[in-house]
């Protein structure tokens, strides 16, 4: 993985068709995503239960690109192997997960993925300021996580705004999830994210056996944050 703040979409597979995840993956990637985005929900730090490593492990192979892996678990640290060797290019913890957060990031990158830090909406920007020699992505929720298809919440993208003035140069992608779509994109665009997390705005419309509406809905999304760095 190249650095670079160009616009990526990285369609949510929490809005695929489940029982065809290795094809969706692949027909995603045909119709123009950049990324793909694994939730990964324990029931516990969240309400709700997705995927574990046999799953990300099974979908690696049809996956060519990054395959982003965003642990909305705890405790973290036990699995942070098992999704390394299950292929995840890039593991994000929530600093909320746990106490030693230092620590985490640490065995993510001693796995040989790239880590990432996710801020649930009511953790200030202040949490993520002394792990910024440690982080290669910084995850926004712009919805509370557990579940797909929920309201953006506007007061993010001043969060955003924050995050991005205190990255400077850094070289750290800044993510968002949650209620991504080509009105909201532009406003996280123009506030310094470079990824974009979509689930039902990209899914929509397409299938496995259509996935043009995918390909259709992703430009859409990159068209409208791209207006905003034109």
């Amino acid at each position: 993985m190249s650095f670079d703040r160009k616009i990526k979409i990285a369609p949510s597979i929490l809005a695929a068709d489940f029982a065809n995840f290795g094809a969706e993956c692949a027909a995603i990637e045909a119709q123009g995503a950049d990324w793909v985005h694994v939730d990964v929900m324990d029931g516990h730090f969240v309400p709700n239960i997705t995927f574990g490593p046999a799953t990300c492990a099974a979908i690696r192979p049809h996956i060519k690109g990054v395959m982003d892996v965003h642990l909305m678990i705890a405790p973290v640290d036990p699995y942070i192997e098992g999704f390394a060797k299950a292929g995840a290019d890039v593991i994000t913890a929530h600093v909320e997960a746990g106490a030693h957060t230092h620590r985490t990031l640490q065995a993510i990158r001693a796995a040989g993925a790239k880590s990432g830090l996710a801020l649930n909406p009511g953790t200030p920007v202040s949490e993520v300021e002394y792990y910024l020699d440690m982080v290669d992505l910084i995850c926004v929720m712009t919805v509370n996580p557990g579940f797909g298809g929920q309201k953006f919440i506007h007061s993010q993208i001043e969060k955003v705004k924050q995050l991005r003035a205190l990255i400077g140069d850094r070289p750290i992608h800044i993510e968002i999830d949650g209620g991504v779509d080509p009105v909201t994109a532009p406003l996280v665009a123009a506030a310094g994210a470079d990824v974009l997390v979509a689930g039902s705005a990209v899914f929509k419309g397409g299938s496995v056996s259509n996935p043009a509406p995918y390909g259709e809905n992703i430009r859409n999304i990159r068209a409208a944050a791209e207006g905003v760095w034109a």
